[in-house]
């Protein structure tokens, strides 16, 4: 169906909501759903909640369907207001109900931050991996970094390097079996 198709149709539905036509609402439904979900759940960022927010707006068009006027906005400028509407009230409320808590609720909020003793732990690791990286042949460490960190294939190395594939396959294997060796406990 194309796009006047469509308008032509949001139109007579809407202007029949109002006599209480269940049908006509759910051809807007059927048409418009997926798009005011998207509205909903981009302002509000919680499929849960822009469910909820998408079952109010439906409410309000059923209520303030006979409000629409065709010669003043496309029926979707329409929906997606009052969609865009209740998502942004929605958001609102939440944000005023965070702000009700009472101090001691706070309590109860867990930080989930790595303790110091986990953050030492990982900063040691990390420079025990950097040494172990500079240990490496110049041409292995810039494969390994390219394929491990940079998400780059071989085939891309292989061709920014110019080397063959095999080689680039051979030089990442070896890199790798070096830095296992390096990195395994006991060792330096």
């Amino acid at each position: 169906m194309d796009l006047e198709a469509n308008r032509a149709l949001l139109v007579a539905a809407l202007a029949r909501i109002p006599a209480g036509d269940r049908a006509a609402l759910q051809t807007v439904y059927r048409l418009t759903s997926a798009k005011l979900f998207g509205v909903v759940l981009r302002i509000l960022d919680e499929r849960s909640e822009a469910e909820d927010v998408l079952q109010e707006v439906y409410l309000t068009i059923w209520r303030k369907a006979g409000d629409f006027d065709a010669a003043r906005a496309s029926p979707m400028t329409w929906l997606i207001a009052i969609a865009r509407n209740r998502a942004i009230d929605r958001l609102r409320a939440g944000r005023i109900a965070r702000r009700m808590e009472p101090i001691e609720a706070a309590t109860e909020i867990t930080d989930g931050a790595a303790s110091a003793e986990s953050a030492l732990a990982d900063s040691e690791t990390a420079a025990r991996l950097a040494g172990c990286l500079d240990t490496l042949a110049a041409h292995e460490r810039t494969a390994l970094r390219g394929a491990f960190f940079d998400g780059n294939t071989y085939e891309e190395l292989a061709q920014r390097m110019a080397v063959p594939l095999g080689t680039m396959k051979s030089w990442i294997r070896r890199a790798m079996i070096k830095l296992k060796a390096c990195l395994e406990p006991g060792d330096p």
